[in-house]
């Protein structure tokens, strides 16, 4: 699992490529989390086009960056999700807290 990231023009882009499961959880949420301590970004935009596979752990990781930023008041947005976590989203409703860009 690799987590790649830039901030452009006041947006903190992430790019998840691999698969988000209870093996790599951890991994994703401590480079998720010291990437958002950082500054210069009022949006994060989550690139999903690289994520072979999530299960219910990488969901409860979403979820919870989803809390720290909401407290922030900085919206995350997701983008080019895979069939299989288009699926993921739609079912349980995450994009109604994180809604899909084009």
């Amino acid at each position: 699992m690799k987590v790649k990231s830039r901030i452009y023009n006041g947006v903190l882009y992430l790019l998840l490529c691999g698969e988000l499961d209870e093996h790599s959880a951890e991994y994703v949420r401590n480079e998720m989390d010291t990437m958002f301590s950082k500054k210069g970004f009022g949006q994060i935009i989550i690139d999903l086009s690289e994520l072979d596979f999530m299960d219910s752990t990488g969901i409860g990781v979403l979820l919870g960056r989803y809390k720290r930023m909401k407290d922030r008041k900085i919206p995350i947005y997701i983008c080019n999700p895979s069939t299989h976590a288009e699926k993921i989203f739609k079912m349980t409703g995450l994009y109604d807290l994180m809604p899909k860009i084009v």
